[in-house]
């Protein structure tokens, strides 16, 4: 190794120059911690109207055209997510919704001690607005076996 004369500390090494490096290693086990964490946790995450849904046999449906769903809680009051909607904005909502979308159903989600006028009261209008694929939600009994 050369040295090079100093006067005022004595010698000197020769510089050498490193080449900065980011090391993701770390940053990617962090990572993936989160994103385990994230999959876990989304199911558990419920967003809409809490409804007692009613429970009949049946199997879930099985397609890949898209929904909307409106929910009639058990004062009768109709959601479109989260945001209560009012009886007569609720067609022309879902008509900017749907835009050239001809595929798109419309599921109605019903509280069981909800009035049974509202919910048909909400299928007839979504009928005549020209909505074909109307449908109601429920939740699925547990199977019981046959004696």
């Amino acid at each position: 190794m050369a040295r090079i004369q100093n006067s005022a500390f004595g010698y000197q090494r020769r510089q050498t120059h490193r080449r900065p490096e980011i090391n993701i290693t770390n940053l990617m086990d962090v990572m993936m911690v989160l994103l385990v964490v994230f999959m876990v946790a989304a199911p558990l995450m419920t967003s809409g109207i809490q409804l007692d849904l009613p429970k009949v046999g049946g199997k879930n449906l099985e397609g890949k055209e898209t929904s909307i769903n409106i929910s009639v809680d058990k004062d009768g009051l109709y959601y479109i997510g989260e945001s209560v909607v009012e009886d007569e904005e609720i067609v022309p909502k879902l008509e900017a919704i749907r835009g050239e979308n001809d595929t798109l159903s419309v599921v109605i989600s019903g509280d069981t001690t909800t009035s049974y006028g509202r919910v048909i009261g909400l299928m007839a209008m979504l009928k005549e607005a020209g909505f074909d694929k109307v449908g109601l939600k429920t939740e699925a009994k547990p199977f019981q076996k046959k004696k």
